[in-house]
Order: structure tokens, then C-alpha cells, then sequence
């Protein structure tokens, strides 16, 4: 495959509510588009948009956008979308998708009601951020008239100390969790298989990446692994990883890192190559006050995978 020519094309973007988590808010997200040009006339696309604080390097978004753009061209070439060609498999017109409605503290019964109406059954709340016993206490508040069909996804991003993420997890035993990223600040083997003893529900590693060796896979501590290929340095470093997983009977999550949508679909085609049937952190876009192009859509809680060869983004004119 012939490149006839390459750019990149930077981007701000405002976000439509602050993206909190215990790391920090974001306002904003940055990064850069790259656009290859073939000389038959294909064009491919990556995006890069760094985050340092959750582990995603300049060099690392950067590699992801890369392979990206080249894998997006070779899907186009052999005339299949790019979840089909990665896999194999015959391509799926959707996957699932949890809603994510931000901190704990900003959610209310209005929120969840929104996520019910609009069909999904797990939503992501990000915990970890107020005092422990408050934090509990709202959860158990929010949870008195639930809908039946919802359960929550929890994300702590390495707030808790382990007496702590052990009290979190003990009062949570009788609520609709469906499993809980990243609960200790100093993410340790042991003591993450101690707490995942104690919970009904799955322990996920999200940032925790340097515990992915292989003892990892031969004992794990876990049952769950969060994959946010741009962390990864691409898809396919990705998809190795999900195989992994998936020989120890871990079961794979792919999420977004905030990415614009170019970045959004990327993630999508490998959730849809590497886990068709589990729910994936993907229902993103709707944070954009802006984006690079045309965001999947939503329907019932499913994202709507692009029927196109490649990775299917299309991108808006300024």
C-alpha cells in the first residue's frame, strides 16, 4: 500500500460538563487527527489524544494513531469493516455500551431514569472522590428505587487505601453492582485477590497495566481487565492482551479514553473483533460540545457499529 501523503490536524474540544475523576477534572480534550492518503485514493484516520495522568503517553497515542490509520486503510483495501477483518468473523451491526454519568455526586434519580429510558442496563459512575461513608451512603440512596433492569458499574481510579476499599465493597454486597475498576491507590496482587474473595461481583484492573505479566494471567487476582487500547500503544497490542485474558477466563472490557470520535470508533471495532457480547465503556460522545466527525450512534443502550470497510469515520468540515 502506497502513502501519497500524511498530516496531522490538531484539535481542542470542548467537553459538554466536567469530566471528573479522583485524578482531576477535565474541562477540554486535546489531541491530533492523522490522515493518510493512499495513491489509490483511500484514505485512513487515527486519533491521538494523550492523558499522562491515566497512563496514555504522547508516544503511546501517538503509535495508537498511527496503526490505527494503517489498519483503517488495509480493512478498506480488502473491503471489510475493521472489526470484521481483525477477527475474522462475519462483521456484527452493534455492541452494548454502558451509560457513564460522571461522579457519583452529580448523579441523581433523573440521570438513571434517563439511562433506563434510553435502554441501557449498567451505568458507570465514577466513586471514590468524597468521603467513604457519604459516598455509601448516597449509593445505597440511589439504589432504594432502581429500576429492576440497571445495575452500576463503579470506577475508583486507585482512591482507596485496602481497609477502606474492603468497606466499600462489604456495604456494597447487598446492592446492584456490577463490578468495581481499580478500588486500591497502591494496586498489589494479594491484596487485590483478597478483595476480590469478599465481592459478588468483578474486580476490574484499568490503570494498574505494569500488573499484566505473566503470573498475572496464570493467577488472577481479578476478573475483569479494562482495555483502553490508546494506553496500549494500538489495537493489535490490544487484541493480544484480550487473548490473553480471555485463556485465563478473564473477561475483557473495552472503554474509551475520552477520545474525539475518530478515537471513539476505533475502540468500538476492537470491542466488537475481541468481545462481542460483553458491555463496553464506549457510550461516549455525548460529552462533545464538539468533535472531530460523526459520532456512532446510540440505540437501546447499543452503539451502532458503522457498516463501511474500515473504521468508518467520517470527518466534519470546519
Amino acid at each position: 500500500m502506497n502513502i501519497a501523503a500524511a498530516d496531522w490536524q490538531p484539535y481542542r474540544l470542548p467537553l459538554n460538563r466536567p469530566w471528573q475523576t479522583s485524578r482531576g477534572t477535565l474541562f477540554e480534550r486535546c489531541g491530533r487527527l492523522l490522515r493518510l492518503q493512499t495513491t489509490d485514493g483511500l484514505t485512513g484516520w487515527g486519533d491521538a489524544a494523550p492523558l499522562p495522568e491515566f497512563g496514555i503517553s504522547e508516544a503511546a497515542a501517538t503509535a495508537f494513531a498511527d496503526e490505527t490509520a494503517h489498519l483503517d486503510l488495509a480493512a478498506q483495501k480488502a473491503g471489510l469493516p475493521l472489526h470484521a477483518w481483525l477477527s475474522g468473523e462475519v462483521p456484527i451491526l452493534s455492541i452494548r455500551t454502558n451509560a457513564n454519568l460522571g461522579a457519583i455526586d452529580t448523579v441523581d434519580h433523573v440521570a438513571l431514569k434517563s439511562a433506563v429510558d434510553a435502554g441501557f442496563s449498567v451505568v458507570k459512575i465514577k466513586v471514590g472522590r468524597q468521603a467513604l461513608a457519604d459516598e455509601i451512603t448516597y449509593l445505597q440512596q440511589l439504589t432504594r428505587d432502581l429500576p429492576p433492569t440497571l445495575s452500576f458499574r463503579l470506577d475508583a481510579n486507585q482512591a482507596w487505601q485496602f481497609a477502606d476499599a474492603r468497606a466499600f465493597i462489604e456495604a456494597c454486597a447487598v446492592l446492584p453492582i456490577e463490578g468495581l475498576e481499580e478500588p486500591l491507590s497502591d494496586p498489589d496482587p494479594v491484596l487485590l485477590a483478597k478483595l476480590q474473595s469478599f465481592a459478588a461481583f468483578p474486580l476490574a484492573i484499568d490503570e494498574s497495566i505494569n500488573l499484566l505479566d505473566t503470573h498475572f494471567f496464570r493467577h488472577p487476582p481479578v476478573r475483569r481487565i479494562i482495555i483502553k487500547p490508546a494506553r496500549h500503544g494500538g489495537l493489535l497490542a490490544s487484541i493480544e492482551l484480550a487473548l490473553r485474558a480471555r485463556a485465563s477466563s478473564i473477561e475483557t472490557i473495552i472503554t474509551s479514553s475520552l477520545e474525539s470520535s475518530c478515537g471513539l470508533l476505533a475502540c468500538a471495532q476492537l470491542a466488537a473483533a475481541v468481545a462481542p457480547d460483553s458491555i463496553h465503556g464506549l457510550a461516549t460522545a455525548d460529552w462533545f460540545a464538539q468533535d472531530t466527525g460523526m459520532a456512532p450512534t446510540i440505540i437501546g443502550g447499543r452503539l451502532q457499529l458503522p457498516g463501511t470497510p474500515g473504521l468508518g469515520f467520517q470527518p466534519v468540515t470546519r
